[in-house]
């Protein structure tokens, strides 16, 4: 379906920008409504990948073209948000990634390819591979995911067009249907916004499942800049229930580590902050937890 021209863009050239624009934007939300249906495949893929991960597996990232630039764009993102380790993260790009800013031509075609790269990184039954295709039986991530998927890994197949091979060879399916596109075939539209949506869930669930996350705040966030400094100020200022100069004196005793600095600001010193968390997988909650029931 992603590669059907729909007959009410037929005349799209002879449109005003605004009546496109406004079509455009009608797409996005049709995009973002077909995601609605999958929401539970979402969730049972997040934490069917949680509990494979543990304390060493790897995402594996698959995808061509715009699927997999949006795949890897998804991924760069999890060590600044998260502070989840780079070396916990392999990107499978078709074409390489060169394949980033620039076309590599033929390389969506080549399963061969997929297959060495999938090799070449050991994939094997503690990873998680996120494959990404809009037509569902792009060559490339087919053989990347079958491979992985032979080797043991946890696989996640991502398709805009129902029945297609990603769908049918996942572990896990996500299904959202967003049907033709404005420009027919260009699925950096409508099947792009729903790739990124769908990718943003699963990622954020994950991290949320593997204690990454507290109450809707960047627990594990990386202090990185003076924004990132102010907003782990805050965090840990509301988490600990304390002023901010508690707070920022707890984040430079603890070297900008934001779960410890909560643990810090409530008396606890750095070595058993540390020691509390090593204890509970890094798990904020759970130590916090812990520490109440002592109390009581």
């Amino acid at each position: 379906m992603t590669e059907d021209v729909s007959e009410r863009y037929a005349d799209l050239d002879k449109w005003s920008a605004g009546d496109a624009v406004t079509a455009m934007y009608e797409g996005q939300l049709a995009a973002l409504a077909s995601i609605q249906p999958a929401l539970g495949a979402i969730a049972a893929a997040a934490e069917a990948a949680a509990d494979t991960l543990g304390d060493t597996g790897r995402l594996v990232y698959v995808g061509s073209g715009t699927s997999g630039r949006l795949a890897v764009q998804d991924g760069a993102e999890l060590a600044p948000t998260f502070n989840w380790p780079q070396e916990r993260v392999v990107f499978c790009m078709a074409g390489g990634m060169s394949a980033l800013t620039r076309s590599v031509e033929g390389a969506e075609d080549s399963a061969d390819d997929a297959m060495t790269v999938i090799d070449r990184h050991n994939v094997g039954k503690k990873d998680v591979v996120i494959a990404v295709a809009a037509s569902g039986r792009t060559p490339f991530t087919l053989g990347a995911l079958r491979e992985a998927r032979r080797r043991g890994a946890l696989t996640i197949g991502i398709g805009m067009n129902a029945a297609t091979p990603i769908l049918k060879e996942a572990d896990h399916a996500i299904l959202a249907v967003t049907g033709s596109e404005l420009v027919a075939g260009s699925t950096r539209m409508k099947a792009g916004t729903a790739q990124k949506v769908i990718l943003n869930m699963i990622s954020t669930a994950i991290m949320a499942r593997l204690g990454r996350v507290y109450g809707g705040y960047m627990v594990d966030m990386v202090v990185s800049n003076q924004k990132l400094a102010a907003r782990a100020v805050k965090i840990v200022g509301d988490i600990a229930g304390c002023s901010a100069d508690t707070a920022r004196a707890a984040l430079a005793a603890s070297d900008n580590n934001i779960k410890e600095a909560v643990l810090i600001s409530l008396g606890h010193n750095h070595a058993s902050s540390s020691a509390m968390l090593a204890e509970r997988g890094g798990n904020l909650r759970l130590v916090l937890q812990d520490l109440a029931a002592t109390d009581t």
